[in-house]
């Protein structure tokens, strides 16, 4: 087994010091009918949601027939609708 060399045991002591500002604060969590979800749940629930209301409305508008690529559009309005509903409501 090859011994680590001083520069990577430099770095990987410094990278172990970039972590020491983490502190374990748990995930967030929502109250929901007494039991607790974790808040990506309702986060990605939301976003699948505001996908499919962005469908509909780009449906009538006439816009979704001329979409080439429609799934990976929607897996990425439906994505960036969930991240902006967790960094806004949880500040994550």
């Amino acid at each position: 087994m090859a011994a680590i060399p001083p520069a990577a045991r430099a770095g990987l002591l410094a990278a172990t010091g970039l972590l020491t500002g983490c502190a374990p604060a748990g995930a967030p969590s929502i109250p929901f009918f007494g039991a607790y979800f974790p808040s990506w749940l309702a986060c990605a629930l939301v976003g699948i949601l505001g996908a499919v209301a962005i469908r509909f409305a780009l449906i009538r508008a006439g816009i979704d027939d001329a979409m080439p690529v429609r799934l990976p559009i929607y897996v990425s309005i439906a994505a960036a609708i969930g991240f902006l509903v967790s960094i806004l409501g949880f500040g994550r």
